[in-house]
């Protein structure tokens, strides 16, 4: 006599993964809205800067090289602030 429990059970279908996931991507403001973030000023002085982002001021003995660091800034604002965050916090 057949009963139901004696039948075999079918398994389910095994999806199988071909390449592997991507991780999740951090999720970044663009470049506008980290810039809109803090305010940049520069006071220069009689032997170097001040530049100013936020509430943070850095001293540069070299007006040029304060240059070259607020492009960097511009250019790529979230790396900067999380280089500058190491190197003030």
């Amino acid at each position: 006599m057949n009963n139901e429990n004696d039948l075999p059970m079918a398994e389910p279908p095994v999806e199988k993964m071909t390449e592997p996931c991507d991780a999740p991507k951090e999720w970044r403001p663009s470049n506008q809205e980290t810039l809109r973030e803090y305010e940049i000023s520069i006071r220069f002085l009689n032997r170097g800067c001040v530049v100013r982002v936020g509430c943070k001021e850095i001293a540069f003995e070299d007006p040029t090289y304060a240059m070259a660091q607020i492009n960097a800034y511009v250019n790529n604002p979230w790396e900067e602030q999380q280089k500058w965050r190491k190197i003030l916090d």
